[in-house]
């Protein structure tokens, strides 16, 4: 596909386009000396019934788990994408945003890979320009950053074709990273189910900069949990710790916290926070010191520090057996999926079912005041859903979204049916 035709679209820019050309002719020549067609993802969780199955198959777009500050990431993976006459841009544009649809209400990231992004697949400016002014403020108000990994000349060209376009506000949300090492300061890396086409042009470019093949890194044996450790342990580590208390002394501060001061804040749990801050209550709770959330001057701190948790714990709260039976879930018939959730929560471990029920309890408490809030159960589902359930190996696919929230959702909104069957002693409800 060729950008010529884009000196009558942008007449000033004539010089860059021609730089772009020239990037294409370097790209036609790499492709020269290997075909690119990258073959479609292998997704057991993506049913053909999917409304972009077309695009969605290709594995174009994932979720990717949460960074630092606990924003959930959408990664764009170049690599990914077949030749331009076996996708239709249109449809990929139509499918990002159905992806992003669920996730604009909250705080999030992107990261988009770039490598891979060559001549055969390359969308026009035109469709870029489209893209641009799709995206309005709905998209871009909550996007609190963009990674561009592995940057090319193409990238900074196209950033000052469209530079007029772009407000100054989101020009501060970009980041470049030329390796993807320098992604460890801002997300949790091992989430992010980087292609391995990525990984070995990243290789290359460390060996290249270094003249060699990087060396191999050792990594150091983890230390062991302080007896006081609240994050990245498990539910019975903590209650060994607590005198057998059932619930984390986190989960009961925070639920405490919130319940006094939070009910009626609108967009609870919508928003990040300071991610040196979290890291600082993080600290203080794993050493057994005192938390004061009056301190800090912010309700959205104590709720980033509740989903941070139940996200750090070792197994889900729902635990990994559930995984499979949870997915089902859109399978079952909707006068029955009540039942369903019923069924699967009274099998889950006695401590778990005790800490879920406490923490779907509160959830329930907010979705009623939702007039105020505006977190009905369905969005507070979409903040929830991948912090109690995720699968063991990798994390969940865009595909598995619908079934794990609805799930969440099901358990706040029918709260009281769902947990009405079993007692277990010395329980407390906030």
């Amino acid at each position: 596909m060729s950008y010529s035709h884009c000196t009558d679209v942008y007449p000033m820019k004539a010089i860059r386009v021609e730089e772009l050309q020239k990037d294409e002719a370097e790209d036609a020549q790499s492709n020269q000396e290997k075909t690119f067609i990258p073959p479609p993802l292998e997704d057991p969780e993506l049913n053909i019934n999917h409304p972009y199955y077309d695009v969605a198959r290709h594995g174009i777009i994932q979720l990717a788990g949460d960074d630092n500050s606990g924003r959930k990431v959408i990664t764009f993976n170049c690599c990914r994408m077949p030749p331009s006459h076996q996708l239709n841009h249109t449809r990929l544009l139509e499918y990002l945003k159905y992806t992003l649809d669920q996730y604009v209400e909250n705080d999030y990231t992107v990261v988009y890979f770039h490598y891979g992004l060559k001549s055969l697949n390359k969308p026009s400016l035109k469709w870029l320009q489209t893209a641009y002014k799709e995206f309005d403020r709905k998209y871009k108000k909550n996007l609190k950053a963009l990674y561009v990994v592995h940057p090319t000349n193409f990238i900074k060209i196209l950033w000052n074709i469209f530079k007029p376009l772009i407000s100054h506000k989101f020009g501060k949300k970009v980041t470049y990273l030329n390796y993807l090492s320098d992604l460890k300061e801002h997300l949790k890396y091992d989430q992010l189910n980087i292609p391995q086409e990525v990984i070995r042009h990243d290789e290359n470019l460390r060996g290249k900069q270094k003249g060699k093949l990087p060396p191999v890194v050792k990594i150091p044996p983890p230390r062991p949990p302080l007896p006081t450790q609240q994050f990245g342990v498990s539910l019975q580590y903590i209650k060994d710790k607590n005198k057998g208390e059932l619930i984390p002394p986190v989960l009961k501060q925070t639920v405490s916290y919130l319940k006094r001061k939070g009910l009626r804040v609108e967009g609870l749990f919508r928003r990040s926070a300071s991610i040196q801050t979290i890291k600082d209550v993080q600290k203080l709770y794993n050493q057994g010191k005192s938390v004061n959330f009056d301190d800090y001057d912010d309700i959205h701190i104590p709720a980033v520090i509740l989903k941070t948790f139940l996200r750090e714990l070792p197994e889900p709260l729902l635990t990994f057996e559930c995984y499979d039976h949870i997915l089902g879930i859109t399978n079952v018939e909707s006068s029955l999926r009540v039942t369903r959730c019923k069924q699967i929560v009274q099998g889950l471990p006695e401590h778990n079912y005790v800490v879920l029920k406490y923490l779907i309890c509160f959830l329930h408490m907010i979705s009623q005041e939702s007039i105020y809030n505006r977190m009905t159960g369905s969005n507070l589902a979409c903040v929830f859903g991948l912090n109690l359930i995720w699968p063991s190996k990798g994390t969940a696919s865009l595909s598995a979204l619908v079934p794990l929230n609805l799930f969440t959702e099901l358990l706040i909104d029918f709260y009281s049916n769902i947990f009405n069957s079993r007692t277990v002693p010395g329980e407390i409800l906030p």
